[in-house]
C-alpha cells in the first residue's frame, strides 16, 4: 500500500468532478467504483489497481505483472501502462513524482522524528532523578498519543505530539 499526499482542494475538486472513479476510467480498465471517492480497476501489467482518498491523501494498492522483458513490444505496453498510472498520479495528487517522493520523504521524516522523541523522552525519564510524577505521568500519556497516531498513519499528529513530548521534559 502507499500513501501520495494531495494538493489543497484536490479531493474537493475530484469529487465534484465526478469521483476518483470517474478520473480512473480516463486511465485504466474495468473500472468499478467501491465507495465515495473510491475504485477497483487494472490495465495492462496493472492487474489490480484499488485507490481511495483518505482525508488530504490518495491511498492506493497495486498488483503489477511483470512484462516479458526480451519481448520489445511487451516492454513498449508495459512503458506506456506505467505512463499512464504516472499520469493518474498526477492528476488525482495535483502534485509531479518529484513533489510526490519530496511530500513522502517529509511523511517518512515525521514518523522517524515522532519515534526518536520517545526513545529521548525514555532515555531522559531513566537519567532524571527528580522528575515530578505529574511530569511523568503526562510524558507517558503523551507516548500513549504519539504510537496511537503512528499506527493510525497520521505522521503530522504523532510529530506535533512528539515535539510537545520534548517541551514537556525540557522546562
Amino acid at each position: 500500500m502507499e500513501r501520495f499526499a494531495t494538493t489543497r482542494g484536490k479531493v474537493k475538486d475530484v469529487t465534484a468532478n465526478g469521483g476518483l472513479a470517474e478520473l480512473a476510467k480516463k486511465y485504466f480498465d474495468n473500472v468499478k467504483s467501491t465507495g465515495e471517492n473510491a475504485f477497483t480497476g487494472s490495465h495492462g501489467i496493472m492487474k489490480s489497481i484499488d485507490a481511495h482518498y483518505n482525508g488530504d491523501a490518495l491511498i492506493v494498492e497495486v498488483a503489477n505483472e511483470k512484462p516479458d522483458f526480451s519481448n520489445p513490444e511487451s516492454m513498449k505496453l508495459a512503458r506506456e501502462d506505467r505512463l499512464r498510472w504516472t499520469q493518474f498520479l498526477d492528476e488525482s495528487t495535483g502534485y509531479d513524482s518529484k513533489k510526490r517522493g519530496d511530500k513522502a520523504k517529509e511523511w517518512g521524516k515525521k514518523a522517524n522524528k515522532a519515534k526518536s522523541s520517545i526513545s529521548a523522552a525514555k532515555h531522559f525519564m531513566n537519567l532524571a532523578k527528580d522528575l515530578p510524577q505529574e511530569t511523568i505521568d503526562k510524558a507517558h500519556e503523551l507516548m500513549q498519543e504519539i504510537e496511537a497516531a503512528l499506527e493510525a498513519g497520521d505522521n503530522t499528529k504523532a510529530a506535533g505530539r512528539g515535539e510537545k513530548l520534548s517541551k514537556l521534559l525540557n522546562k
